[in-house]
């Protein structure tokens, strides 16, 4: 973690941020503040473990006192269909090279953002379409964190907007549970001394997040995800950028 005192004033922020993100509108902590992250150090394996260590606290913190506003059922039905491709996901991480995989990252990032600007929900109600959902998004979830958008667009048709967050922040600890142990078997550095110190600009952004969380619920939250996509996509678009036409190579 040998960075220069602007790098560190950018991960400060960016961890406000992806907490801020995190928990106000339930999803996209990751898929938001790790494309950034990746512009800072393209490691995706130094950054992961972090942002798993801050998922597990605040999914915990935050849904653990909430347990009556989960929906349970669909808790079930959905990890049945993730379980599987969120294991391939994570071997596909810890496989394949580090390019790879950050381009993937930045490249579903992307999809993302598009699909927030321009206002395209998911509207196919048959019920195997839900599930390619869900398979999609256990893999991406297993590979690099971001898989949040595809799985919230399954849940939020079928989730109660009240229970919506709290039900998706249990998938979260149960999914991000599962990377971790595998990245203890595998030997992967946690880094948890960095993760427990980034924890305070995370918090930051935690609490600001729950404040606009209640707004959000009955506000227009689409505008928000767009205003989020457009800043997603830039971010996207700078890093597959330098990825694959790094400063002073023709």
């Amino acid at each position: 973690m040998d960075f220069t005192t602007g790098q560190w004033v950018a991960i400060l922020l960016i961890f406000v941020w992806s907490g801020f993100v995190r928990t106000g509108i339930g999803f996209g902590g990751a898929a938001l503040g790790l494309p950034l992250l990746l512009l800072v150090k393209d490691e995706p394996l130094l950054w992961l473990p972090i942002i798993g260590v801050h998922l597990l606290v605040f999914t915990s913190i935050t849904a653990g006192g909430r347990l009556r506003n989960i929906d349970w059922p669909f808790v079930r039905w959905s990890m049945g269909w993730m379980i599987v491709p969120k294991i391939a996901g994570v071997v596909g991480l810890l496989s394949l090279p580090t390019q790879w995989m950050v381009v993937f990252v930045f490249s579903i990032s992307a999809a993302y953002a598009v699909s927030w600007i321009v206002q395209r929900r998911v509207a196919v109600n048959a019920p195997s379409f839900d599930r390619l959902l869900l398979v999609l998004g256990g893999y991406v979830s297993g590979a690099s964190l971001v898989g949040a958008p595809l799985i919230a667009a399954v849940a939020i048709r079928k989730v109660p907007l009240t229970r919506y967050r709290d039900t998706l922040f249990v998938l979260w600890f149960l999914l991000v549970c599962i990377k971790m142990v595998a990245f203890l078997v595998v030997g992967v550095d946690l880094h948890l001394g960095w993760a427990l110190a980034l924890l305070l600009p995370a918090s930051i952004g935690h609490v600001v997040g729950l404040r606009f969380h209640e707004r959000l619920v009955h506000g227009n939250a689409r505008k928000t995800r767009q205003v989020l996509g457009v800043g997603l996509l830039a971010v996207s678009l700078v890093g597959l950028v330098q990825m694959l036409w790094p400063p002073g190579v023709d």
